[in-house]
């Protein structure tokens, strides 16, 4: 006697981990979506972007930038990171200037609302990654970001 397709879809082992174990870079995109996708909720929870805490996150650390210098830097396209500027300096947490050394530019500079927001935003991120990476012990976070700061550094693959 036939099956149907839905009995058949259930009686089924699951694939995926045997993919994913084959396969590194399904394995990485699959993880890094669903990362991407928990990253994104949080944020929308807390009312700053993924893209706008980098960007005040960046500027808290190393100062005035331009939009460029911020798009390259933290891997933002450039058309998303003038968005992303126009947002953060409609809240009042970044403002534009000329850049000083090249006047045809703009340096982004935090404000202290921005800081202040990005304190708030900081306080909430040690919550989200014990969640996000529940199933790996602390030794396991560690050397996951020490391989994922390996491959980043090297850029794409040969």
């Amino acid at each position: 006697m036939a099956t149907t397709g839905k009995t058949a879809d259930r009686a089924r082992p699951t694939y995926f981990p045997t993919l994913a174990a084959e396969r590194l870079d399904i394995a990485l995109c699959r993880a890094s979506s669903a990362v991407a996708r928990a990253a994104d909720a949080h944020a929308a929870a807390e009312g700053l972007g993924v893209g706008q805490h980098l960007v005040l996150r960046m500027l808290d650390a190393v100062g005035p930038c331009s939009q460029q210098a911020l798009s390259e830097e933290l891997r933002i396209d450039r058309s998303v990171m003038v968005s992303v500027c126009d947002d953060l300096e409609r809240a009042g947490h970044v403002r534009r200037e000329r850049n000083p050394a090249d006047r045809r530019s703009y340096a982004v500079t935090i404000t202290d609302s921005g800081r202040r927001r990005l304190a708030a935003a900081q306080a909430s991120i040690p919550a989200f990654l014990d969640d996000a990476f529940h199933a790996l012990t602390d030794d396991e976070r560690d050397r996951l970001g020490a391989i994922l700061a390996k491959l980043l550094e090297t850029g794409t693959p040969r």
